[in-house]
């Protein structure tokens, strides 16, 4: 191979990367900053009530998202699996892109009364479909593109997007509430992140359009197999529960230490929201460099031994980490087991995708990564902060504790009997 050719596959290859995990990135921007920016639209698609019930509205429609992933990880998993990687990846981002294009343009409630909140539900609809869609597209996309040296490296950059998009969502909400006064985010600055979402989007769908498609992809459409839903449970059921199974204990120990650990610091540490905010950004921008890391030791390594460090390390220390952070008062205490945390999910954020990946074959790849990851997360991701401050309420905080210990636990078993997918697995040793 000339130089100048092994410079065109180089460059070729890194826009592959980009291409495939960049779209993570607008995905999770657009997903956090409903989140973080609900607080000040509340009222303007639900202006009858007092602020909690207003909260509570935008939570409800926030939880619909939630509960619509596994119906996009179903309907776009087959998509991506008939119509390409590349196809399913533009799909997504343009979903994400249109829901935040007219949650950022939409009049108020004061304009067009209740079909305000209408089009508000339609929005995250679209969102729900697109987030459930980009995991198993992305997981796919980037794990038949590496060669099979450096899948864990490069599938961990999903990964790095994500929480990427997260610390983004953070880092606008902060800009603009310096810029502006309460009144104007209140009128008009909120529509501005969902505005910026929508460019993003539209840049990483360009970018899109011009990464190549999967050898795998080719392949499985050549054999003339099919994808499908019933085909999943049918032909790969064990496969399916499996990733049901390592995902549990991940999923959940993935949000207590991330979305949860916020209010966890305010509402049980005593921090202040400013202090509790420097430390989940400083905590995040460090847990999103660790992913490459674990990545690339799991292409020396093998996948199962750093879950298997994740499941013991997360049943033994998720209690006394959850409860040396609630006891502390120190910033820089709360910081480095915040981190400490981070470090034992690293385990699992960083190769979960190319896990999955390994366990299916090309035709049905897409979505055997993403139906049974959604199905999960939608049962242990999504539910995890609602059931943490249920039992803070109930004054049994420290069962949520003892709870995100015991799944990590039944992943444990998961992991313990699962096969090496690096070198037994369906990608193993392939080009």
């Amino acid at each position: 191979m000339t130089d100048a050719t092994h410079e065109t596959e180089r460059r070729k290859a890194l826009r592959s990367i980009v291409g495939g995990s960049l779209g993570n990135f607008v995905e999770w921007y657009d997903w956090y900053v409903y989140s973080a920016f609900s607080v000040y639209f509340a009222s303007r698609f639900f202006p009858a009530g007092d602020q909690t019930a207003q909260l509570l509205s935008t939570a409800a429609i926030f939880a619909v998202g939630f509960l619509v992933r596994p119906i996009g990880a179903w309907l776009m998993g087959i998509y991506a699996d008939h119509h390409g990687r590349k196809a399913g990846l533009a799909l997504s981002v343009s979903l994400m892109g249109g829901g935040s294009l007219l949650i950022g343009l939409m009049p108020t409630a004061e304009t067009i009364g209740l079909a305000a909140p209408a089009l508000l539900l339609v929005a995250r609809l679209l969102q729900g479909l697109s987030v459930g869609g980009e995991y198993g597209a992305s997981a796919t996309y980037l794990s038949e593109m590496a060669g099979p040296k450096r899948r864990g490296l490069v599938s961990s950059w999903q990964y790095v997007t994500l929480i990427g998009g997260q610390l983004a969502a953070l880092g606008v909400q902060l800009s603009l509430q310096a810029m502006l006064s309460e009144a104007d985010m209140e009128q008009w600055g909120w529509r501005l992140p969902f505005i910026i979402g929508s460019m993003l989007a539209l840049g990483v769908f360009y970018l899109r359009r011009k990464i190549s498609e999967t050898a795998d992809f080719a392949a499985a459409k050549a054999s003339g197999k099919r994808s499908g839903g019933l085909m999943l449970f049918r032909e790969h059921p064990r496969e399916a529960l499996l990733v049901v199974a390592l995902t549990a204990g991940g999923t959940l120990s993935f949000y207590a230490y991330t979305t949860y650990m916020q209010k966890y610091l305010v509402n049980s540490a005593d921090f202040s929201r400013p202090q509790a905010t420097v430390i989940m950004t400083a905590a995040l921008a460090l847990f999103m460099l660790l992913q490459p890391v674990f990545g690339a030791l799991s292409d020396k390594i093998g996948r199962r031994p750093l879950l298997i460090g994740f499941g013991i390390t997360g049943t033994l220390l998720t209690v006394p980490l959850f409860t040396a952070i609630g006891s502390t008062r120190s910033e820089g205490s709360a910081f480095l087991l915040v981190l400490a945390g981070l470090l034992i999910v690293s385990g699992y954020t960083s190769i979960n995708a190319i896990v999955k990946a390994e366990l299916f074959p090309p035709h049905i790849r897409a979505l055997g990564v993403a139906l049974p990851y959604a199905i999960a997360n939608a049962l242990f991701g999504g539910t995890a902060e609602y059931l943490a401050l249920w039992l803070v309420k109930v004054g049994h905080e420290s069962l949520f504790f003892y709870y995100v210990s015991g799944m990590c636990a039944l992943s444990l078993v998961a992991y313990w009997r699962m096969r090496e997918t690096a070198r037994h697995g369906t990608m193993a040793g392939s080009e």
